[in-house]
């Protein structure tokens, strides 16, 4: 169709400048929130100080679970309490972690060092986790409930949504996980 027959007809114009782009932009969204990345808001303090009620942060969707790391920020669906959760991954399939009751993390027996951990209360334990599960923590381990506190103590691998990135909002907090 030639740009002079579009000029002359203003639906088609409208369609093509307008309604056209917004559709495509709109799908570009929808697919890249589903399959790349997209934003959490964190409700509680149990990831604080590192992260704090209400901020705004960038997560990347994870496909390959063998890729995720001890001590990352990990976004994931539990189905005992029905919601998604922000935790940090502390134990790996096949990992033996021990929380002593100066809530100092041990995991296959070394020290984990987590200086990102402010406020050590909780319950301690000794955890042994399954081939295909995760074990995770909040930083803020006296106000968190985490999976020491659980019924389901282990977050099989198909329900976890992402790795914690950027912290984008608000702006004076803006950080890499």
């Amino acid at each position: 169709m030639s740009s002079e027959h579009v000029a002359k007809n203003p639906v088609k114009s409208f369609i093509y400048e307008w309604i056209i782009p917004i559709v495509i932009a709109i799908i570009a969204s929808f697919l890249i929130n589903r399959y790349v990345f997209f934003i959490m808001r964190v409700p509680s303090s149990s990831m604080y100080p590192t992260i704090h009620i209400g901020d705004l942060g960038i997560v990347t969707r994870v496909y390959n679970t063998d890729k995720l790391k001890r001590q990352d920020v990990v976004i994931f669906k539990s189905e005992e309490l029905n919601e998604i959760l922000v935790k940090r991954l502390i134990g790996l399939p096949g990992d033996k972690v021990h929380i002593d009751n100066n809530g100092t993390v041990f995991v296959n027996g070394e020290k984990l060092a987590e200086n990102y951990v402010q406020n050590p209360g909780g319950g301690g334990g000794d955890y042994d986790v399954p081939a295909g599960t995760f074990f995770f923590l909040g930083d803020n381990r006296g106000n968190s409930n985490d999976a020491r506190y659980w019924k389901v103590k282990y977050i099989e691998a198909k329900y976890i949504e992402g790795k914690g990135q950027f912290i984008i909002f608000p702006f004076n907090r803006i950080s890499k996980l």
